[in-house]
């Protein structure tokens, strides 16, 4: 093989791993279209077809599996050992993409990844926010973010933040105007404001009654698709909300909002920085899994 080859080889392994060129390109730093001519010369060299590309989508073909099953390994293997070399290093080093959802970036995250960056001048970090369930790794991501440990068995979860709860709450004006209800069942019967998940799928709202979760479903004319507008909406008097304590506490101390069904509350929940189970962490990830858990333990 020639000398330029293994950044080729390292060029479609990140092109099959993702099944994309704009993400492979972004992972690796350069241009989608210099990645698609770094790859054409591959096959080309090889007198294979490696992958099979539409406008659409970019799939490997058979010998593209075979050749990315076996390089798959090896280059795990070189970035091990890079990554060893660099826990020799004094400062941590290189560029962080971290996925999390809006509201961990609210309740947990926003004030402690500016100190984490203060604290380490080597470590760049992109952090991208949304509420789906993204595949990390296919996404090319170095963690996520997730309100549970619950993952795939290749996955680490590390607990990050204070304990969190939520709250159902409403203006005092639209108290007086409608009856409390008692249980959760009776929020069905109120202008509740509901979240839709990207998915498209409406949030339960969660409850907890001698141990057991309960789901209810509420109804309203106002649905929103983050935890940010569920809060305006109660603010303005939409209706009533489920959301975090921590996003309404100084309205809750001021009175500008009311709570109800504070004992049907489920207990209190964590998020989790997750990334993938591997011998090596990139010397930058290392340090923010410390840096994360040594604040968690601090509070």
């Amino acid at each position: 093989m020639e000398k330029e080859s293994l950044p080729a080889l390292v060029a479609f392994a990140s092109v099959a791993s993702h099944r994309s060129f704009r993400r492979a390109a972004t992972e690796l730093g350069v241009s989608p279209s210099a990645l698609s001519h770094t790859l054409r010369k591959l096959e080309a060299r090889l007198e294979v077809r490696l992958l099979n590309r539409s406008t659409r989508s970019v799939v490997p073909t058979e010998a593209g599996e075979a050749l990315l099953a076996d390089l798959a390994p090896a280059l795990e293997r070189m970035r091990s050992a890079v990554e060893a070399v660099n826990r020799f290093r004094d400062t941590p080093v290189g560029k962080l993409r971290l996925n999390a959802p809006y509201l961990a970036l609210d309740a947990v995250l926003g004030e402690r990844l500016p100190r984490f960056l203060a604290a380490h001048p080597g470590v760049s970090l992109e952090v991208v926010s949304d509420d789906k369930l993204t595949d990390i790794v296919g996404a090319g991501f170095d963690a996520g973010v997730r309100f549970d440990d619950r993952l795939q068995p290749d996955m680490v979860a590390q607990r990050i933040g204070p304990p969190l709860s939520f709250v159902v709450v409403a203006t005092p004006a639209y108290w007086q105007a409608h009856t409390k209800p008692q249980t959760p069942w009776e929020l069905q019967q109120h202008a509740c404001v509901q979240r839709r998940f990207p998915s498209g799928e409406r949030y339960r709202w969660e409850f907890a009654q001698e141990g057991q979760r309960l789901r209810v479903t509420v109804d309203g004319r106002l649905v929103v698709d983050n935890a940010r507008l569920e809060v305006m909406a109660a603010r303005q008097g939409f209706g009533v909300v489920y959301c975090l304590r921590q996003l309404v506490e100084a309205d809750l101390a001021a009175g500008t909002l009311e709570s109800v069904l504070d004992g049907w509350m489920p207990p209190p929940e964590h998020f989790h920085l997750y990334y993938p189970s591997r011998r090596h962490l990139p010397s930058g990830l290392r340090a923010l899994v410390d840096y994360l858990r040594e604040d968690s333990e601090a509070r």
